[in-house]
């Protein structure tokens, strides 16, 4: 359930070295003000994940070939401008521009065959309880500040 999915996420981060001093717990989304494509409002969605030491190697080597099918799905549920930036310890923070907000883009890629398969050859890279899917287990940032 999406419960147990934010319950798990809060566990694993709460180990997880705080980045800066007076880090807090995420608070709900809101579209980031002067963020617009094509005139529609559009939301910056930052967010953790943790990629297993062992196995980041692998894990980039799969990211410079990315299946072009998932890539057409990313772009079809409004994953834009979408980057992924790794520590050394595995810690990953991902960037993206939704057409809406993490919530929705992430119900769009649960609708699509080729993210189930490649959240299944992903799962085994990260740092996530057992029979977890890495996308389910993604959590948001709260956007502090923004400038163009």
């Amino acid at each position: 359930s999406a419960e147990t999915a934010s319950g798990a996420r809060r566990a694993l981060y709460s180990k997880t070295p705080t980045l800066a001093a007076g880090n807090t717990a995420p608070t709900p989304s809101r579209p980031s003000a002067g963020a617009h494509l094509g005139g529609t409002p559009i939301k910056r969605v930052g967010f953790l994940i943790k990629v297993r030491q062992d196995k980041i190697d692998e894990y980039k080597a799969h990211h410079r070939a990315v299946w072009p099918e998932m890539l057409d799905a990313l772009r079809r549920n409004g994953w834009r401008n979408y980057s992924l930036f790794m520590r050394e310890d595995g810690l990953m923070f991902g960037y993206f521009e939704a057409d809406e907000d993490f919530a929705a883009a992430l119900d769009g890629m649960s609708k699509e065959d080729v993210n189930a398969r490649w959240q299944e050859l992903m799962a085994p890279f990260f740092e996530i309880p057992p029979g977890a899917h890495p996308d389910q287990m993604m959590l948001e940032l709260q956007e502090v500040f923004h400038t163009d």
